[in-house]
């Protein structure tokens, strides 16, 4: 019997040679393979061991078989050891199996959970039940390493212990030591002449730190975010004049200690060039006169690359809208550098007209398609046009369900007028939480609680609960909105609500009465044009006024008039138009709302309006100044207006600064029972919060607001306004928009109840 004895093992460039010299000493002569057993496997099935290797039974084996056979079973990367031996006319393949990953833990790993490094090694190949290889493990290390690099712990440190347990397999534990975050305790701009250090570096989302740091990480180093603030540096010198500004090199140290970053920026500036004159050039569709129109360059002003990309967009989006796709339009600077001065040639190439063959919907795991689609106008089979395109774009981001919105236009292969719209969308939680608390010296600590779904199993519909635990207010209400209704987009809307109201008698210290509503209404929704839509409906209610003690009050006299039951059946009419960028952070744009009440059948006969407008403008990136007016007006109809249609100012939502409800017309016994008209306006500066950079979702904002309530028989007078200024701070946080604010009243009538610190999650003003 001859034996031949390759024994390997695998270990780097050492196995090329090893397999070399083996061949050479253990030559064997020819011989035809009866049969082939395999010994040794514990794990691996028989079958992988027969794929991979070259000969079968009946073939000629050889030394050159016996090498490409070992190499072929080590490619597998399955075994620490392959030998080859031969028994007569047999062939037996001897292997040692690679122990098993039975588990990997960590320990020490503080700054990431567990799931997050698991699925890192995971991308590698280390994880539960896969081969241990330590070639893999180190590669695991290094993986590790980086995870903590983009954390800006450039100190961690990683070691891997292997433990063998039973099975042939074994434990991997990593043991981090995470040490100090390393901060940026420098940045330097070189070159810069035309504008200081500090305007430059105020661009910038890296800086050295502050007192906020530990929020922003703004002084934890990120190549990413440096890349960044690379592009906002060379945007604003290029919107400034700077054609041929350039970036020349950007070096990053570190500290031997590893816990210092200093960044330099290497730049040159170039003169600075005016536009002399622009000129359109190519085929406009005999429309010239539109796509100069379009022009957002002006001749004698700085160039600036802004307002060029504007155009090309402009020019771009104009071809779109006749249905030509993939328009070229081609920005030409013509730079005479003895007179810094650059005239433009704007060259343009319509291409072919096309149409829309498909529309695809990806990233939507939870929202069906049909929730999108029926907010999309440009539709399938139709002409391309990039307005119907914007507009569904803009009608998707509005539905709130999605951090991200882009549409992307692809050419059909092979086909010279078809393209396919891929929708892109990026799920956000469609979960709310409201919460809403203030501290009186009436009421002490008070709560109102809420939540919603917006996008109800992904179905678009809303749901809504609200419960208000004040000890002098409480509320319990069930809200739910089908937005398509009908297949044209009308919306249904059913609202239950109870709600059970203390008004407080400050003179005796205690409820003077208590008055219970319970209702349920339906409303519809009608969108006439794609901003505007018209509300109507109906409902059911009653009022039940009990435990009433007072003599001489307002409330004794609304019982007289009306009874200490009142059932109504309240109809309603309202217009809405909303033409804000953003229903959660907006900068720009308007909204128009309007409410109108009526109730002429019942007990209580009365009309009522509200009319609300907001307006929002850019300052500048940075600073957005916002509006917010409200105008309220009732009237009973043969008679007072019934107490429970009544208008509230004071606190949040109308004048802060006051306690909630608590101005306008006051009883005998000094209780706000509210007013038939309101006044109400709010204004407010939104800026950066000091150390957040320009991040829009943690702002502060000083305001001023005004406001009140009159009642039946007051008519509307400047003096009676209460009016407060103060400062606060935005933040959407991961339960919905928080704002809190202290407020300092500048204009207030003895009695009025003071509040000076509010705060509210979910709503805005």
């Amino acid at each position: 019997m001859k034996t031949i004895n390759h024994r390997f093992h695998l270990r780097a460039v050492t196995s090329v040679a090893a397999l070399f010299f083996a061949a050479q000493a253990w030559a064997v002569d020819p011989f035809t393979i009866r049969d082939i057993r395999v010994e040794g496997l514990q794990r691996v099935e028989p079958g992988t061991v027969f794929a991979s290797l070259p000969v079968r039974v009946g073939d000629v084996y050889n030394d050159d078989k016996g090498t490409e056979s070992i190499r072929s079973l080590f490619g597998l990367g399955l075994f620490t050891d392959v030998r080859l031996q031969t028994q007569g006319n047999v062939l037996v393949v001897v292997v040692q199996e690679r122990p098993t990953i039975a588990n990997v833990e960590f320990v020490g790993t503080k700054e990431f959970d567990k799931d997050t490094l698991i699925k890192a090694l995971r991308d590698i190949g280390v994880t539960d039940g896969r081969p241990y290889d330590k070639a893999l493990a180190d590669q695991a290390e290094q993986e590790l390493k980086r995870q903590y690099i983009n954390k800006s712990l450039y100190g961690a440190d990683v070691v891997t212990t292997v433990t063998p347990i039973d099975r042939n397999r074994v434990n991997l534990t990593f043991t981090v030591t995470e040490g100090d975050t390393a901060k940026i305790n420098d940045i330097q701009i070189v070159g810069n002449r035309a504008f200081s250090d500090s305007t430059l570096k105020g661009l910038f989302e890296l800086d050295t730190g502050g007192w906020l740091s530990w929020y922003t990480k703004s002084d934890q180093y990120s190549r990413t975010k440096l890349n960044a603030d690379l592009e906002k540096l060379r945007a604003y010198y290029m919107s400034r004049g700077y054609l041929e500004f350039r970036i020349d090199s950007t070096q990053v140290s570190i500290s031997p200690d590893k816990q210092k970053i200093g960044v330099v920026i290497n730049i040159t500036e170039g003169q600075r060039f005016v536009v002399s004159g622009i000129k359109i050039e190519g085929n406009y569709l005999n429309r010239d006169d539109e796509f100069k129109s379009r022009i957002t360059i002006r001749p004698g002003e700085a160039y600036n690359a802004d307002q060029v990309a504007e155009t090309v967009k402009a020019f771009t989006d104009h071809f779109g809208s006749f249905g030509y796709a993939f328009a070229q339009v081609q920005p030409v600077p013509q730079i005479d550098r003895q007179t810094n001065q650059v005239a433009l040639v704007i060259n343009s190439t319509p291409g072919q007209r096309a149409y829309v063959r498909r529309i695809n919907v990806v990233g939507n795991d939870k929202t069906r398609d049909e929730v999108i689609r029926r907010e999309l106008r440009q539709l399938e089979s139709s002409w391309y046009d990039s307005n119907k395109i914007k507009l569904s774009r803009d009608r998707v981001d509005r539905l709130g369900y999605f951090t991200d919105v882009n549409v992307d236009t692809r050419e059909v292969p092979g086909v010279q007028d078809q393209v396919d719209l891929v929708v892109t969308v990026k799920e956000k939680p469609t979960g709310s939480l409201t919460v809403g608390a203030g501290y009186s010296s009436s009421e002490k600590l008070s709560f109102v609680f809420g939540i919603s779904q917006e996008n109800v199993f992904g179905s678009g519909n809303y749901l809504g609960l609200n419960v208000n635990t004040s000890k002098y207010y409480r509320e319990y209400s069930v809200s739910t909105t089908n937005p398509y209704f009908t297949d044209s987009g009308i919306s249904r809307t059913y609202d239950i609500y109870y709600r059970t109201q203390h008004p407080y008698n400050y003179e005796t210290d205690e409820d003077y009465y208590t008055y219970v509503t319970k209702g349920a209404s339906i409303k519809f929704g009608v969108p006439f044009t794609e901003r505007d839509t018209v509300f109507f409906g109906a409902g059911i209610e009653n009022v039940k006024v009990k435990d009433y003690t007072a003599n001489d009050t307002y409330i004794r006299d609304q019982i007289n008039e009306y009874g200490s039951s009142v059932n109504t059946i309240p109809l309603t009419l309202g217009w809405a138009r909303d033409q804000r960028d953003s229903s959660l952070v907006p900068t720009t744009g308007s909204l128009h709302r309007v409410n109108g009440e009526s109730s002429l059948i019942g007990d209580a006969h009365y009309v009522r309006a509200n009319y609300q407008y907001q307006r929002y403008a850019s300052l500048s990136p940075r600073y957005t100044l916002a509006f917010n007016g409200e105008l309220g007006w009732g009237k009973g109809l043969g008679g007072s207006l019934p107490f429970f249609k009544n208008f509230y100012s004071g606190g949040l939502g109308s004048v802060r600064g006051f306690e909630q409800s608590s101005l306008g017309p006051r009883d005998s016994a000094g209780n706000a029972y509210g007013g038939s008209k309101k006044v109400t306006a709010n204004v407010e500066l939104l800026t950066p919060f000091p150390g957040a950079g320009n991040d829009r979702t943690l702002r502060m904002y000083a305001f001023v607001d005004a406001g009140t309530v009159y009642g039946d028989s007051e008519n509307i007078s400047i003096g009676e306004l209460r009016a407060s200024t103060g400062i606060g701070v935005s933040w959407i946080s991961p339960v919905g928009p928080l704002r809190i604010a202290y407020a300092q009243p500048l204009r207030k009538k003895s009695g009025d109840e003071i509040q000076r610190i509010q705060f509210q999650i979910g709503t805005s003003f």
